[in-house]
């Protein structure tokens, strides 16, 4: 009908509707920002934030499975250095049952004691080697290899070294006997051996325990500052 507007006529009425789709537009964006806690939600609203967004938000996932990895280590390394502290521990006690039996002066009963005492305490140390064991592996038994730990998203790998102490702790102890003052002697010089031996694995571990601790350390203070 002459001198009536439509929408499509009308000036002022097209103008609010644009106005009012890009308020709606706006609003859209900011619901979806609330939401996802994301300026940027996909590559329409801004195609190369969000391609490095992308990119980082992959990194951050890298640096988490790294994580994991690390913590696995972290729980070999820490379950083999508890076992070998224990060992430790025991070779102390060992070691003050072997000086006992170099005393000339037992009898034969007490020397047969000391002897039963010696063969117990060294199975003990068989026992804890046996049970160091985190996840299916065993750092300390016979045959141990080292464990390689991813460390960071580039490929680089920790090592945390295995320590035959079957070999080398265990098996050099069973031989020996506390029968008499000359065999206690001969035992002694064995137990000092091998308290050398162990007191070195503990080192090795240590050092491998705390890489892994400072690794650990290292990517969370990288991911935080990522995130933000």
């Amino acid at each position: 009908m002459a001198g009536q507007n439509s929408i499509n006529t009308n000036v002022g009425a097209m103008v609010a509707l644009r106005n009012l789709n890009m308020t709606n537009d706006s609003l859209a964006k900011t619901q979806d920002r609330v939401s996802t806690g994301l300026k940027v939600i996909g590559a329409k609203d801004n195609a190369s934030t969000f391609a490095i967004a992308q990119g980082i938000r992959g990194n951050l996932k890298s640096i988490a499975a790294v994580q994991q990895g690390l913590a696995n280590g972290r729980g070999v390394a820490s379950v083999a250095l508890a076992g070998a502290t224990s060992i430790s521990n025991m070779l102390i006690e060992i070691r003050a049952k072997v000086m006992e039996g170099m005393n000339p002066g037992n009898s034969t009963e007490q020397q047969a004691i000391l002897n039963a005492d010696y063969s117990e305490l060294v199975g003990q140390v068989l026992t804890f080697i046996q049970n160091a064991e985190y996840n299916g592996r065993n750092m300390l038994n016979s045959g141990a290899t080292n464990v390689n730990v991813i460390s960071d998203i580039d490929g680089g790998a920790l090592t945390v070294r295995a320590q035959d102490f079957e070999s080398t702790v265990y098996s050099q102890l069973n031989v020996q006997t506390l029968a008499s003052v000359t065999a206690a002697s001969a035992a002694m010089t064995q137990v000092n051996t091998v308290l050398t031996t162990v007191n070195t694995a503990l080192g090795a571990l240590g050092a491998d325990a705390r890489k892994l601790d400072f690794q650990d350390t290292f990517l969370t203070t990288i991911s935080d500052a990522v995130e933000e």
